[in-house]
């Protein structure tokens, strides 16, 4: 049995708790650098500011993943549509009406979206664990959702939100066969291509453009939130896979929503709840074990490793140490180590090894 320093669960959760803390206090900020403009200009500039900041730092960031094939095109065009175009155009369009606090919360549909599609299309096991988790998520998401309702938020505003959630939580699962591409990779592409896209839109419809201090705002929110927390997020995904990496992230509306109380936008009771509600499903999967026997069978790939994780055992000349990437080959084995829904472990689960506890 390999053994494990730390838990690959717990590697995972850190990266996608930054990925939230990134993003989470995005959406007031947002709110307040782009009123007066239409949705798809604040989602273009978004995008563009995400692209930018990957462009940036591609000299000074160490490769951590394959590059992007022509393979890859189909599955990039997807989540450009769905999550680069079609969700922030949504988001924006419902945050204007919502509230930035409304909106922050409501954010929290996306975990629970993004968990059904995981299930549904990778069969990421979803245990009691995971599922009180989940059920947590979507209480504290429906808590927020009506009590936005009674207080004084548009329901069309919270139904445009969870509107787009849909559209990236099927994003994230599409993400899930990119998670082994270098992010910075990803995050350029998707970036790039989706401003473009809502930025010529914009333009043909006739929106307002931002004036040069909007504008600034809006580049750097979405270099902070789009961008980084993009980068975290495909590099937790790697790591504990989808369903997880959503869940974890959902913590992020609830810090957005907090940002929101502090600059004006209160809250009431049901605000409280769902962030209890939230909080208490972060805490189930950032503690969640799962360890069982499993089998490998001999499979050759290319993405990054590193040779503490029990699973690499190949040699180099000179001998490399830390994480690094290229093809590699893996002899069939049989063991029994705790472990998440990795690149690694896609293998089922009979109903009684379903999440791990």
């Amino acid at each position: 049995m390999p053994s494990h320093t730390r838990s690959p669960m717990a590697t995972g959760v850190g990266l996608a708790a930054l990925a939230a803390v990134t993003f989470g206090f995005t959406t007031p900020l947002v709110a307040r650098a782009g009123q007066g403009l239409g949705p798809l200009t604040v989602a273009a500039a978004l995008y563009l500011g995400a692209a930018a900041i990957s462009l940036l730092a591609r000299p000074f960031v160490p490769r951590s993943g394959r590059r992007l094939a022509r393979t890859d095109a189909s599955r990039l065009g997807l989540v450009v549509l769905l999550g680069a175009v079609l969700a922030p155009t949504l988001y924006v369009a419902g945050l204007g009406r919502a509230g930035p606090t409304a909106t922050s919360l409501v954010l929290n549909f996306e975990a629970v979206f993004t968990a059904g599609l995981a299930w549904l299309l990778y069969r990421e096991p979803v245990g009691r664990r995971v599922g009180l988790a989940m059920l947590l998520m979507l209480a504290g998401g429906a808590l927020v959702a009506g009590g936005a309702g009674g207080e004084a938020a548009s329901f069309t505003g919270v139904a445009l939100v969870v509107a787009a959630t849909a559209g990236w939580a099927a994003d994230n699962t599409l993400s899930r066969g990119l998670a082994e591409a270098d992010p910075l990779d990803v995050v350029l592409a998707k970036g790039g291509i989706g401003g473009l896209i809502t930025g010529g839109l914009a333009v043909i419809i006739g929106e307002p453009m931002p004036l040069p201090v909007a504008a600034a705002a809006l580049l750097a929110l979405g270099a902070s939130g789009y961008g980084l927390s993009l980068r975290f997020y495909l590099l937790a995904q790697r790591r504990i896979g989808a369903a997880r990496t959503g869940s974890v992230f959902a913590a992020g509306p609830f810090l957005g929503a907090a940002l929101g109380w502090v600059l004006g936008d209160r809250g009431g009771a049901s605000t409280w709840l769902a962030s209890a509600a939230f909080l208490a499903g972060v805490v189930l999967h950032a503690t969640e074990r799962h360890a069982h026997p499993h089998g490998h069978e001999a499979l050759v790939h290319d993405h990054a490793h590193d040779h503490r994780d029990g699973h690499h055992d190949h040699h180099h000349e000179p001998r490399i140490t830390g994480e690094h990437t290229h093809a590699h080959a893996h002899a069939p084995v049989t063991h029994g180590h705790e472990h998440a829904p990795d690149v690694h472990h896609g293998h089922g689960h009979g109903h009684e090894e379903t999440g791990g506890g």
